[in-house]
């Protein structure tokens, strides 16, 4: 489905969101839940966002059970000047030789699987994000300027990660992506689970290790700028992914994984930059009101 003026010239990315979760933790398709007091999902105010960026073409990865919401009640409130595309994730989405193993599955394999479902509008510089978290306006207009000064370097990649400490949760202890740097530039990202502030210090658990973070650790919360020489990689990755024992019925495929793979390889460059606005998200239902107080404020001042 495409809806817009496909001819107009883009010189900014286009704007990937992944949304084909099947939220099981919120207890529903959290992708639409709607923020009361704003009438619109986040996701919809990070569409505002990026297009007051700049950015003029939207890809919409979803799952079959909201496509009719998503067509009949968000697109109509978004900025008719977009392009957007609808492009449905699902599990049937396998190189052939996978197909029986696939037909086991319950839901599909993750936010790499999900980005390789735009694989076709993925032409030229994208940011992609997941619908359920709120980045805030600077972060589109860091990466925007990003790709413009690297426009001609398609091996130069980026991210947008945020200080550990402004992403923790009044709920209890939060899994994070911490993210190791040389200078500017992206070594790894490190999973680390259970982080919440204990005695003062913030603690979390890496490896089997409880470890002392510093809280302006830049914490990865899905915020990648991306060119379509990641396609390649990640296309052959999750084949290569597959291939392992079980993996095309249980485990699934992160996009941080081909990401490190490749910055491990030298295939590509990836400049981290640090946010300047907070990040807000929705994992359980109990912390939408908390949010949604939150965005009330900043959107309404």
């Amino acid at each position: 489905m495409v809806i817009g003026n496909t001819d107009k010239a883009v010189l900014t990315p286009l704007l990937v969101i992944l949304a084909g979760g099947l939220g099981s933790r919120f207890g529903g398709n959290k992708q639409i839940a709607e923020i009361p007091g704003l009438e619109c999902s986040i996701m919809e105010l990070s569409i505002q966002d990026a297009h007051n960026a700049g950015v003029m073409e939207v890809v919409l990865v979803i799952n079959s059970a909201i496509r009719s919401t998503v067509e009949t009640r968000i697109i109509p409130r978004l900025p008719q000047t977009l392009t957007i595309h609808l492009v449905e994730q699902t599990i049937l989405d396998v190189p052939k030789k996978h197909l029986d193993r696939a037909k086991k599955r319950l839901k599909p394999w993750g936010t790499g699987h999900a980005l390789l479902t735009a694989r076709d509008y993925i032409t030229r510089p994208a940011i992609v994000i997941t619908a359920d978290d709120y980045y805030g306006p600077n972060a589109y207009e860091q990466l925007v300027s990003h790709f413009v000064e690297t426009a001609a370097n398609e091996h130069h990649m980026a991210m947008v990660g945020y200080p550990i400490k402004r992403t923790l949760s009044e709920q209890g202890g939060v899994n994070r992506g911490l993210c190791l740097l040389d200078g500017d530039s992206l070594v790894s990202v490190k999973e680390c689970l259970n982080i919440k502030m204990e005695n003062e210090q913030l603690l979390g658990e890496c490896a089997g290790d409880t470890i002392l973070i510093n809280e302006n650790t830049l914490a990865s919360m899905t915020f990648w700028g991306i060119t379509p020489k990641l396609m390649t990689y990640l296309n052959h990755d999750f084949s290569r992914f597959l291939d392992g024992d079980d993996n095309a019925i249980k485990r699934e495929y992160y996009l941080p994984d081909c990401i490190q793979a490749c910055i491990s390889l030298n295939e590509i460059h990836v400049t981290a930059y640090s946010a300047i606005d907070d990040w807000y998200g929705i994992t359980f239902k109990e912390e939408l009101d908390s949010v949604a107080g939150k965005l009330n404020e900043l959107r309404h001042g």
